[in-house]
């Protein structure tokens, strides 16, 4: 079965974007960038990998979910056109190559994609989406700053308290300061 990875970069206080969606304090240059474009090629945006030569092979991720003010940050119609592209959004459409915008239940189109073959599903944001998911989820990929935003959108949204474990999997430390650590969930049994 296809496994569902948040894949995301998190502040120190635990916020994927300012108050008002803002991600330009986020480290883009750095020693993390080659760790990111060898083993996450697929996460880049489908026109930044064209321009810096790296292949995106979708061995990693074939599909990406969204909300739609992650969807809408970048601007573009078809931001990941190599993935086939989910956004979730219960008023709002959209058109691009590989684009899919749905009213439809988030936990229902996970269940249904991860029993269809492919590579791994990629949550690509945001916090509320991440909430409504969060039992989906079989795997965290985080990619903490060294950054306090003091307040933003959540890595996860309100969500009622369920405390549940995950494992660590791996652990990497860049000079840049940001760390890379990968969970996945603790399935008992």
């Amino acid at each position: 079965m296809r496994e569902l990875v948040y894949y995301a970069a998190v502040t120190l206080d635990g916020y994927i974007a300012g108050p008002n969606g803002e991600f330009d304090a986020f480290l883009i240059e750095g020693d993390h960038m080659e760790g990111i474009n060898a083993r996450f090629a697929d996460t880049l945006p489908t026109v930044a990998a064209a321009a810096l030569g790296i292949p995106q092979k979708r061995a990693l991720f074939d599909t990406v979910l969204m909300g739609w003010n992650t969807y809408q940050v970048g601007g573009m119609p078809s931001p990941y056109a190599h993935l086939r592209q989910i956004v979730f959004s219960r008023s709002r459409t959209a058109e691009g190559e590989n684009l899919e915008v749905t009213s439809e239940d988030p936990i229902a189109v996970v269940r249904r994609l991860k029993l269809e073959e492919g590579a791994a599903i990629w949550l690509c944001g945001g916090g509320a989406l991440a909430a409504t998911l969060a039992d989906e989820i079989d795997r965290l990929v985080l990619k903490r700053q060294p950054l306090l935003f003091g307040s933003g959108i959540p890595l996860f949204g309100e969500r009622p308290y369920r405390p549940e474990q995950f494992d660590a999997v791996e652990t990497v430390t860049y000079d840049s300061g940001v760390v890379f650590t990968e969970l996945e969930r603790r399935r008992e049994g």
